[in-house]
């Protein structure tokens, strides 16, 4: 198949397939007489497999290493396993400090809600995200 074909069948663009050949995730293809790229079904599926890992949350250089990997006839499921672990533990991470950033913004709020607009006249800063008046100090 060609590389629009593939790049269709695979749910990539065209451009994608080029770039994942220039840094080595997809091997360079076969070449017919007319120098059009000519795919084959273990391309495809080569291509998914980048496509769904990349969907899961890896990087493309975590999926080349699975990659690289499989080509040596290693056993990836131990690694993909603590890889699959540590992205658990960075989403964790996320989830914390966006909660800590939603109970902030929530607080600057309602301390907003209290607040007289006729009081705002410090040219330089506002009095909505004045941390030192979010703690109950004065401007």
């Amino acid at each position: 198949m060609r590389i629009g074909e593939l790049a269709s069948r695979g749910g990539v663009t065209a451009k994608t397939v080029r770039y994942y050949e220039g840094i080595g995730l997809l091997p360079a293809p076969d070449r017919r007489s007319n120098g059009y790229r000519e795919y084959d079904e273990v391309a495809l599926e080569r291509l998914r497999f980048i496509r769904d890992a990349q969907a899961s949350g890896m990087t493309l250089a975590e999926t080349g290493d699975i990659l690289h990997m499989k080509d040596e006839g290693e056993s990836t499921c131990a690694h993909s396993r603590a890889m699959v672990e540590r992205h658990l533990h960075d989403i964790d991470a996320q989830i914390a400090s966006l909660l800590a950033a939603k109970a902030e913004l929530t607080a600057l709020a309602r301390r907003a809600e209290t607040l007289d607009p006729a009081e705002c006249n410090d040219p330089n800063r506002c009095q909505v995200l004045a941390l030192d008046l979010a703690v109950g100090g004065k401007v």
